[in-house]
């Protein structure tokens, strides 16, 4: 019987959980590509790669997160983060303040 997506999200949510993201991320990855358009399991994805420092990966999977729902303050804050991981301060500006505005005021 092959493995459910819930399954699949469930096992790398453990590795995530047990502080292994990269193999959060080595689970994760073919599921979103399998399902594209799912938010929770791109979430996570995403987590797991800003985790263990694969931040190219991670910004991509948060512009994706912000491209299905423009109003996701997370998701502002967390590709923000990864911009600034990567010194891309300029760029992560815009989406800090997007977070900052959606979220009452916080910059962080």
């Amino acid at each position: 019987m092959a493995e459910s997506s819930y399954d699949i999200y469930r096992r790398g949510r453990q590795h995530f959980d047990l502080g292994d993201p990269i193999g959060a991320a080595r689970v994760l990855a073919p599921l979103a590509e399998a399902e594209p358009r799912n938010r929770t399991v791109l979430e996570l994805l995403g987590r797991s790669y800003f985790h263990s420092a694969q931040l190219a990966k991670a910004e991509q999977t948060f512009r994706k997160l912000i491209e299905l729902d423009p109003c996701d303050a997370w998701a502002h804050i967390a590709l923000a983060r990864s911009l600034e991981r990567q010194n891309r301060q300029s760029e992560a500006a815009p989406h800090r303040r997007m977070h900052a505005i959606m979220s009452g005021g916080s910059l962080d």
